[in-house]
């Protein structure tokens, strides 16, 4: 490519995806740093020999090992853990849902000086940096049907209005849909995502840092939910396509998800749904109005995401979302995107409105 139209096309491409991919303020984002690493407390987990035997190290022991840890322990054990160490307990995937609960709200007034309103469900919170946490809706312990919002830029502690006003909006879809099946939704805010406007939309660099937690975080759904559920759903919007695609890329077959939709997409990092390596059924859908069409889909120099996930080309079952408002609708009330999230999460393909470029999307089979 000669240099004059490499250089157009690394400028028009951050210019275009930094416009284009955010979801709140247009204020110029600086270079945020990613939280990694077990929360604060972490230290004092490890030292705690108050059982007579090691703890799971929050670092690195597998959701599956932590679940039978916890199994293991009666429940005045484990509610005592909990209170003692509420961060940790809080975001370690593995560890009972309910009692993850229980730690948050602890740890949520402990930081904030007063309890987070009743009846919320926090299955992760961390106030380090601009903050992550995780928030359910519906009885997840039981349900037989679970969806996953992975949201993109400006979401955070502060700021999270868009993944969690779909995750109720689809609790609430799914439960007229199939009033009698079980089901829950998680508004996933787990990594650190791009801060306002600026060139950390067009990398993947927090995208890298985010995607081994949200395999993790699946992972430790899989342990702890009903034996009989399905695998669920993982809604993945703007730059959480960016998330979601390295992460089915680095988890391959082993990604715990049955589902993996991608909206309003700048891309994910894969040339094809092939490509992802995902046993996972993979969905894409773009509104009309979405600006997310002004992106352009190359992946130059580390610029950019590729192509673009309802291209024909790349693979996917692509579904409508026609009456979706912007780039922020696909979780609208009364929209078609809204009744297509529901029935992909309920397994109930013959009701998915495909796209014209994809008529036979609600086929089952996973390729």
């Amino acid at each position: 490519m000669p240099r004059r139209r490499l250089t157009r096309v690394l400028a028009s491409t951050l210019l275009a995806l930094t416009a284009a991919t955010a979801t709140g303020g247009w204020t110029f984002g600086s270079h945020t740093q990613p939280v990694q690493g077990p929360p604060a407390g972490a230290a004092a987990w490890r030292a705690d020999d108050s059982l007579g035997v090691p703890l799971p190290d929050p670092r690195d022991a597998a959701p599956a090992e932590v679940a039978a840890f916890f199994a293991a322990l009666t429940g005045d054990q484990r509610s005592d853990l909990a209170a003692r160490h509420p961060l940790t307990v809080g975001n370690l995937d593995g560890a009972p849902l309910t009692l993850r609960y229980a730690a948050n709200a602890l740890a949520w007034q402990e930081h904030y000086g007063v309890p987070p309103d009743p009846g919320r469900q926090l299955l992760a919170f961390d106030p380090r940096g601009r903050g992550t946490f995780a928030e359910v809706f519906g009885d997840l312990p039981s349900a037989e049907r679970t969806a996953v919002v992975v949201p993109g830029s400006d979401n955070d502690l502060d700021t999270y209005n868009t993944p969690t006003t779909w995750a109720r909006a689809l609790h609430d879809q799914l439960t007229a849909d199939a009033p009698g099946t079980a089901s829950a939704t998680v508004a996933w805010i787990g990594y650190t995502t791009p801060d306002g406007v600026g060139p950390d939309q067009a990398t993947d660099r927090l995208a890298r840092a985010g995607a081994p937690r949200l395999e993790r975080f699946l992972a430790g759904l899989a342990v702890t939910t009903a034996p009989t559920a399905a695998p669920p759903t993982v809604l993945c919007h703007s730059y959480g396509s960016v998330v979601c695609g390295l992460a089915a890329r680095d988890a391959g077959t082993h990604l715990a998800a049955g589902d993996l939709v991608f909206l309003g997409s700048p891309g994910t990092r894969a040339g094809s749904a092939a490509a992802l390596g995902t046993g996972a059924r993979v969905w894409a859908s773009r509104a009309p109005a979405d600006w997310i069409s002004a992106v352009p889909n190359v992946q130059v120099l580390g610029l950019g995401h590729g192509t673009d996930p309802t291209d024909p080309a790349y693979g996917a079952r692509v579904f409508t979302s026609d009456d979706a408002g912007g780039h922020a609708g696909y979780g609208t009330p009364g929209t078609d995107a809204l009744r297509n999230l529901s029935a992909i999460t309920l397994g109930a393909y013959e009701l998915i409105g495909c796209a014209p470029t994809s008529p036979e999307c609600s086929d089952v089979p996973l390729h």
